[in-house]
Formats: C-alpha cells, structure tokens, sequence
C-alpha cells in the first residue's frame, strides 16, 4: 500500500515538473533593434586658440595668463616656430531623440564649450546640431538637428522603476557606436555630492566614458533615464553608475526650449541631515527633515521668519523625509510663488509663508572672517575645549551679536568642532540656548550627564552647523 502510494506521489511530482516552464533570462534584442536607431553619437569640438607653450600647457589668448607670460616671461614660454595657433579639443559622447523634427537629449557636459557639435546617426547621416540650452546642476543639455521623420524614443515613467529591476542601455562607450549593456536597477533616489537636484537612479549596467548622455530603457523598450556618471577609482566601469530620471530631464529641456535656460527657486537657506542624535536634541520622534543651519540675511526665508535651528517637515504640501528633498522642491517651484512650510522649532510644529525667490546663474562665495590667536595655557573645560568670549572687534567681523571661540580643541575633546569654530547656541529640550559667557556654558554642560549627547550651533567660517558631541566625564 505504501508503495503503491509513493509511486503515485512521485508521478504526480514527475508531472508537475514536466509541465512547468524553466525560467530563462530576459531577451534584449529585440529592444536593442527597435530603440537603437533612435540612439545617436555626438561628437563635439572645442577649438583651442593660442600657441601650445613649453611644458605642454596651452594658453588660450583671452586668458589673462597669456598677456602676462607673453609681456613679462617670455622666456619661460617661448613660441615654438612652426606649431599651429588653434587646437581642436574633441570628445565624444551619446544621446536620443525625443521627437521626429530633430531634438535630442544628452548631458551638459558632453558639449560644454563645444565651438562644433556633430551628430551621427545609426544610418551613418551626419549633422551639425545646435546647442539649444545646457544645464549644469542637472548635467542635461537639449540640442537640434535639421532633420525630419526622425525615429524618436518612447518616455517611461521612472517613478514606476522597481529597485532590482532589469534596465538597458545604449551608447557609444570609447567611440563604439551603439554598444548595447544591460544590468539591473541597484537603488533609487540617490544623492550625490554637489548634486542637489537630481534623484539619481543607481545601476550595475556597465556605463563608460562615451556612454554618456545616452539612454536608459526599461523591458518596455521605454526611456527612464539618462546615463550621466560612473563612481571609479580607475575611471572605467566598476559596477556603479547613475542616470537622470527621465521625468527631471523633460522638464529641464522644456525650460530650455522655451528660455534657452533653466530658472530655479531658492528661499536662502544652508541644511544639513537631521542624524539620530540631533533629532532627539529637537525633540523629534524620528530623524526627518532639513535641520536649518543658518538664513541669509534679507533672503525669502528670512523674510518668512525661518530661523537657524527650524526643521523644515514640508514643503508646499510635500514630506521632507531627508534634507536632499528640499533642494529639489524647491529648485522646481517657480520663483515669485508663495510656498507653505511646516517646521518644527521649540518642540512644536509652525506654519510659515514663504516668497520663493530665484537662484542666481553662479554660487555666490562667501568671505572668512578672521578669528583670535589661541590661548596657551588656558584651562580646558570637561569636554576637552578652551573657550573664549567674543570680543566686541571679533563680533563686528563675524556679523554675531554673541558667540564663544574655540582657542584649542585638547586630545580629550570628542566630536567635530574645530579650532576657529565660534559655539553660538546649546540645544536644550529643542529650546535654543544663546552663548554669552565661558562660565555660563560650562554650567549647561553639568546639566547634562555624563555621556548624554549636546547639540551646538556652530559658526564655521561663512556658514553655520549643528555639531553633536558627548559630554566628557567630570575633569
């Protein structure tokens, strides 16, 4: 009997084996056949003006550098007779059509300063493109050909994309004209370093020089980005590689179509991450937020009343989940327009009105202020630091109506404060505590116990910052 019903067992289990289906691998080419011909190769040159000088160095003559090595050292850059006086500077890159009529998209700087810009297509035509606009903050640049019935790409929607996903791209890596790679979709939302504006989409699809500015395909043969960057020691593929959400960049080229350039809001703020520590120094449940570092005097967000020490939780109706959404919510709303804020001050929540003002074409550097000379001998308090109050010269410097120096920062001292650093305000129960005196603040440290977390506003040479440390033991 048991036999008999093992047999059967193992017939049925035979059956369902039999019948099922072996899970293969995804097939791209027939995406690669259909979307390739809307890929195309760029190759853009900068002309070089001016004499190639000793040591290899070209001097283009508008350059300040050139008059005054041509007048006072000539001898260390003689005019070699014979080498021509312009240079062509060429680099390559990829790109795709977004409509039949000849507009492509690829990255800013794949043509930056590009005196000639050639395009070729699939079919071996070749044509001078016209740069139309270029934005650097989001590396995306819409350029024109005269051409017509164009084969163009089919839009995908990125916010659809699933981390672990498969995705394509095509591209002309180290001039190899449409190179097909594929990988898959390691993460979502990305900020990088000095990238504000744009949630990258992380990939393993092997992406090298050449590749950029061409597309991303989803298994829908859909595009959902734009290939922009690689993360390398070596400057080659090395398994991580970024792309611009299709959705960012069609409404970065409209802009371009439209002004030739690309208008962004700003309300005059510096953030910062809202880490573990400091949101329990605010009294947040969790760490959520842009914590405000420091307002520009006379900006949209110091007319709104926004103070250094807010947490900004909303922007216009949106979560600000991490302090890189801020930049981006408010970089796409329109200057001139009126933008809710919630924030979070003195462990409650406020609702502000803000002006959304327009953020200039270059960053506007700042001027250091010059700090005191360091105490020798002065004594440390518990947390390793030699403090001293502001005196009226410094203050006037600084622009601070308050504030204590940091002479000297001992071995014992842990966190990240710095000598030069001025402490402005202690953090207690999200109360901001203003700092006057040494003996004072030494008082709001025996507060606080042993090993408890202190949040300082710190002043940093223009900028300001909230630095979290441990209180020391008792010295």
């Amino acid at each position: 009997m048991l036999k008999r019903w093992l047999l059967s067992l193992g017939l049925v289990l035979f059956t369902i084996c039999a019948q099922a289906q072996p899970r293969e691998l995804p097939d791209f080419a027939d995406l690669a056949e259909k979307q390739g011909a809307a890929v195309v190769n760029i190759s853009a040159t900068q002309i070089v003006r001016g004499q190639r000088f000793g040591y290899g160095f070209p001097f283009d003559e508008d350059d300040p550098a050139f008059e005054f090595f041509r007048r006072f050292a000539p001898h260390m850059f003689p005019r070699i007779p014979g080498l021509p006086r312009e240079f062509e500077s060429k680099s390559l890159g990829s790109g795709f059509i977004i409509s039949a009529d000849g507009y492509i998209l690829t990255n800013a700087h794949v043509v930056d300063g590009a005196d000639e810009v050639i395009v070729k297509l699939t079919d071996k035509r070749e044509f001078k493109a016209k740069v139309i606009g270029a934005d650097k903050r989001t590396d995306v640049a819409l350029i024109k050909i005269e051409a017509s019935n164009l084969p163009a790409v089919k839009l995908g929607d990125p916010a659809k994309l699933r981390v672990g996903e498969w995705v394509v791209a095509i591209g002309s890596p180290f001039g190899f004209e449409n190179s097909v790679t594929a990988g898959i979709v390691s993460a979502k939302g990305r900020s990088l370093p000095q990238e504000n504006f744009v949630p990258f989409i992380q990939t393993d699809v092997a992406i090298n020089p050449g590749n950029s500015g061409g597309p991303l395909f989803n298994m829908k043969g859909e595009v959902v980005g734009i290939n922009s960057q690689i993360y390398s020691r070596s400057g080659g593929y090395q398994g991580i590689s970024f792309a611009i959400p299709i959705d960012v960049a069609m409404e970065v080229q409209a802009q371009l179509r439209a002004h030739g350039k690309v208008s962004r809001g700003r309300i005059g703020v510096t953030i910062q991450e809202v880490t573990k520590e400091l949101a329990e120094s605010f009294g947040l449940a969790k760490p959520q937020g842009a914590l405000v570092a420091s307002v520009e005097k006379g900006s949209p967000a110091d007319k709104a009343g926004l103070e250094a020490g807010d947490v900004i939780l909303e922007f216009n109706g949106r979560p600000v989940t991490q302090s890189s959404d801020l930049p981006r919510l408010v970089g796409n709303t329109k200057p001139g327009s009126k933008a809710s804020l919630q924030v979070w001050r003195n462990g409650a929540t406020k609702e502000l009105t803000v002006t959304v003002g327009e953020m200039p074409d270059e960053p506007i550097s700042g001027r250091a202020a010059k700090r005191g000379k360091p105490a020798d001998a002065a004594p440390a308090n518990r947390l390793g630091l030699v403090l001293s109050e502001l005196t009226a010269e410094q203050k006037r410097q600084l622009g601070v109506r308050h504030g204590l120096l940091v002479e000297e920062v001992r071995e014992s001292a842990r966190g990240e404060l710095r000598q030069g650093d001025v402490i402005l305000a202690l953090i207690q129960r999200g109360v901001q505590i203003e700092l006057r005196t040494v003996e004072q603040f030494n008082e709001l440290l025996n507060k606080h116990g042993k090993g408890a977390p202190i949040t300082l506003l710190v002043r940093r040479g223009d900028s300001q910052t909230f630095v979290t440390i441990r209180n020391g033991a008792e010295k």
